[in-house]
């Protein structure tokens, strides 16, 4: 390499140095300067700056209403959306977002979600959630009606990321954030869980997923739990302030077709294979789609063949009622209607009422009845060095059930004034189901009807409290 210089081309190169480090010495010093200056006046700054970003929020929020089909949602005690959307997948969507209805009180705080994958449970969980955080911030929501409680917290475990750096697998990571949910938790919390308890073993995930659920039902928060386990939906279907939801999917008798339909349905997901269905969809190999049908067919049968016990199945279902009843009588007493709408309201719930507990009723006589029979037909099979006679009178003797009383009367009398109708002293709904086995003891249903009357007339402090059934 050749390199000509010069003592001109020298001297030029060192000013331009020079005069490069004096410009950074001089540009750090006004930066210095002026931050100095400003530092006296950064409170008024900081207040600009919250001024902007506040504006710039609500013309964000006002040109999103004006041009979008949402609605002003109300404040209230009750958690109720018609027509709910999820804002963000209803933009980036091709076709048209399917809504839905959503509806949650102290009586149906706890919803089960359950489905085929890919029906759309986590979204329309995540829209709650969303929405919710709308309303709390003065938005408009995307729904045509919605009113919301005061939510103080939300709380959200969606998410199936384990940590390598901090050496935590995702059921740690899922335990974790659950631990963290439950010590934190309060009545006006917000709670969406989306299929918790799936990283481990079947039996380990379900015992976990079935205490988790009961603690949140003790905390008297909004929860929503999407599931895969088919027995959580069911043992917990008989708890007060459980509902069990659905996402409807159409699937083709010979499962060579589905179609999500994305709607909520009541109840839980009655088809049992829809795991085999999507693999089939997919084009899973045959062999193994026919290997995964025999196992699951042969498991739910062995599943199904375990009987629970009708009576106690019997108490919980008496008790969810009643408590739906308080809460209905609760509604009426703090209604508008008129005299005769109100009493013609009543006669219907009495008679709703008196036809599904003695529904109730008659279920558990007819399992009882079978049950009863099996038990002859297996003792009439045994061995002969046995006592049938002995056995049978085993088998017969009765049992110590709990005392329901079934009969009782329910003195409605609306709030005086402006603010409710007047009714005289003879509107008095009567509601007598079909009495019931063992209706003895101090402690039976007349006594629990008449402390439903006594809190739902009177001034209730807390209309959320659950009313002990023995």
């Amino acid at each position: 390499m050749i390199e000509c210089q010069t003592l001109e081309l020298v001297k030029m190169n060192q000013k331009i140095k020079d005069a490069h480090n004096e410009v950074l010495v001089t540009s750090d010093k006004t930066t210095q300067e002026l931050i100095v200056n400003i530092r006296s006046k950064i409170h008024p700054l900081f207040k600009i700056s919250e001024s902007i970003a506040i504006l710039d929020m609500l013309a964000g929020l006002a040109q999103l209403i004006t041009t979008q089909d949402y609605v002003r949602p109300e404040l209230t005690e009750t958690l109720a959306i018609k027509g709910g959307r999820h804002p963000i997948r209803e933009k980036i969507q091709k076709d048209k977002f399917v809504p839905n209805d959503v509806y949650a009180t102290q009586q149906a705080r706890f919803q089960i979600i359950t489905g085929c994958n890919m029906s759309g449970k986590t979204t329309y969980i995540r829209s709650i959630a969303l929405m919710c955080v709308m309303a709390h911030i003065g938005c408009f929501v995307p729904a045509q009606y919605a009113s919301f409680p005061m939510i103080h917290q939300l709380f959200a475990r969606v998410s199936t990321d384990d940590n390598i750096e901090a050496n935590v697998s995702t059921f740690a990571s899922e335990m974790r954030e659950t631990a963290f949910i439950l010590r934190n938790i309060e009545p006006r919390s917000l709670v969406i869980i989306d299929e918790l308890g799936r990283g481990t073993s079947t039996d380990d995930g379900l015992a976990i997923a079935i205490a988790i659920a009961e603690a949140l039902i003790e905390s008297k928060a909004y929860v929503w739990f999407v599931t895969h386990f088919r027995d959580l939906p069911r043992i917990l279907a008989e708890r007060a302030g459980v509902v069990n939801l659905h996402l409807a999917v159409d699937i083709a008798p010979d499962f060579s077709r589905m179609k999500m339909m994305y709607e909520i349905s009541e109840g839980y997901e009655e088809e049992k294979f829809y795991g085999l269905a999507l693999a089939r969809v997919i084009d899973l190999p045959k062999q193994v789609i026919d290997t995964a049908a025999q196992v699951s067919q042969s498991l739910h049968e062995r599943i199904e063949t375990r009987r629970s016990n009708p009576k106690v199945l019997a108490i919980a279902r008496r008790r969810k009622l009643i408590l739906s009843l308080r809460q209905q009588l609760q509604q009426a007493k703090d209604c508008k209607m008129d005299a005769a709408a109100l009493q013609l309201w009543l006669k219907r719930l009495q008679d709703e009422f008196a036809v599904r507990m003695s529904a109730i009723d008659a279920e558990v006589e007819a399992r009882a009845d079978v049950d009863q029979a099996d038990a002859v037909d297996r003792m009439a099979t045994e061995e002969p060095d046995s006592s049938i006679a002995d056995r049978h009178s085993e088998s017969t003797a009765p049992e110590a059930t709990p005392c329901v009383e079934t009969s009782s009367v329910i003195e409605v009398a609306p709030p005086s004034g402006p603010a409710g109708p007047q009714i005289d002293s003879s509107s008095v709904v009567e509601i007598s189901p079909r009495p019931t086995r063992n209706s003895k003891g101090p402690r039976g249903f007349a006594n629990l009807l008449g402390s439903i009357k006594r809190e739902a007339i009177a001034n209730v402090e807390d209309p959320s409290d659950e009313i002990e059934v023995d």
